[in-house]
């Protein structure tokens, strides 16, 4: 494992002149090796959704979000490549993991290392009740992917109080109430809080209906949230 503490300027500053909007770094060291491949350290990317394209997806999903979803799940496979090749270079380890739908445990519908979970644990952002990252600058208008990597970086603290507080606007909004509205904590079990199997199927009627695709895509937790409707609002 090389000590890279002298390049971690570099590695964000490429990646954010690549179209990354966040990066942070992951100490990845109290989950089991076989969650993280063997990797003590991740590097979480995420790229903002266009504000003006997620404030039309208050009663569900449009062509254009469908676009953008695609769009930057294409510049985060990008991105995850060009972090993978720069440390490659320094002569470190690393994988690129899928950005969405491979992976996924139909039991479960869960992966063995959401992306979420280590951006959590970069400090992008916290777990909200919505169980999507919500981060201070973009709410939950965000796509995220990881990189894990041998490489021994300087690792950024994760906020472990989540910041949605009393608010319920996800909790209200979302057609199935897939949010139970309880707060997330560090360790809780995500069914604890969220019913990703009520938001799976509602999702993929959303998608059916509105787009005439396949495919599990809503969107309205994330345009109703306040912190996402501070990153509109910017915008405008």
């Amino acid at each position: 494992m090389l000590l890279l503490f002298s390049v971690i300027d570099e590695l964000k500053t490429l990646l954010q002149s690549k179209g990354a909007d966040l990066v942070g770094i992951a100490d990845l060291r109290k989950l089991t090796p076989d969650v993280r491949n063997n990797f003590p350290v991740g590097i979480s990317i995420a790229v903002a959704l266009n504000p003006h394209i997620i404030a039309n997806i208050q009663n569900g999903p449009t062509n254009q979000y469908y676009l953008e979803y695609k769009r930057v799940n294409d510049l985060l496979d990008k991105l995850g490549y060009s972090a993978v090749a720069f440390l490659n270079e320094n002569g470190c380890k690393s994988i690129s993991l899928a950005v969405t739908n491979i992976g996924i445990d139909s039991e479960t519908l869960s992966t063995i290392l959401p992306h979420k979970t280590t951006a959590f644990r970069a400090g992008l952002g916290w777990i909200g009740k919505c169980a999507l990252l919500v981060t201070k600058t973009y709410g939950s208008a965000i796509r995220i992917t990881t990189v894990l990597t041998d490489a021994r970086l300087p690792t950024d603290n994760p906020i472990d109080t989540p910041l949605c507080g009393k608010c319920f606007s996800c909790v209200e909004s979302c057609p199935v109430h897939a949010p139970s509205g309880k707060n997330w904590q560090p360790g809780m079990h995500r069914d604890d809080f969220y019913n990703a199997f009520a938001c799976q199927e509602n999702a993929l009627e959303m998608a059916r209906k509105n787009v005439g695709i396949r495919l599990t895509l809503c969107g309205i937790c994330i345009a109703v949230c306040p912190w996402t409707q501070k990153y509109i609002k910017k915008a405008n």
